[in-house]
């Protein structure tokens, strides 16, 4: 399965921004499928996770700011990012956990957020 993040760009710290991640086939079945994130000179992080049952789970930084939602019809996943902080800045990946337990097997190319302050 082929992952094609799109959506990132310059947005003003307080603005929003959607970020969408098009699969090349059906993800409606995928147990976990995520969008993480790595701000600059830092690791990989957590951003949030959508389960096959519609559970999201959401790292401590974005709760109540961000959304994380899919359309399987478009096998299509978003992160609505809203009141976007300065430290929401860095490149933004969607990956897919095909098998269960986290193991996150399949990434796409990541897609740039900047936050102007």
């Amino acid at each position: 399965v082929q992952l094609q993040a799109s959506g990132g760009g310059l947005v003003q710290a307080g603005g929003s921004l959607t970020l969408s991640c098009a699969a090349s086939e059906s993800i409606a079945s995928v147990p976990n499928m995520g969008w993480f994130r790595q701000p600059p000179g830092k690791q990989r992080e957590l951003v949030a996770i959508i389960q096959a049952n519609g559970n999201t789970i959401y790292g401590e930084a974005v709760k109540g700011r961000f959304t994380i939602s899919i359309d399987n019809d478009k096998n299509t996943v978003y992160l609505q990012m809203n009141d976007v902080k300065y430290e929401d800045r860095g490149v933004y990946e969607c990956s897919g956990d095909p098998r269960g337990g986290w193991r996150w097997d399949w990434w796409g190319q990541g897609t740039q957020v900047t936050v102007s302050s």
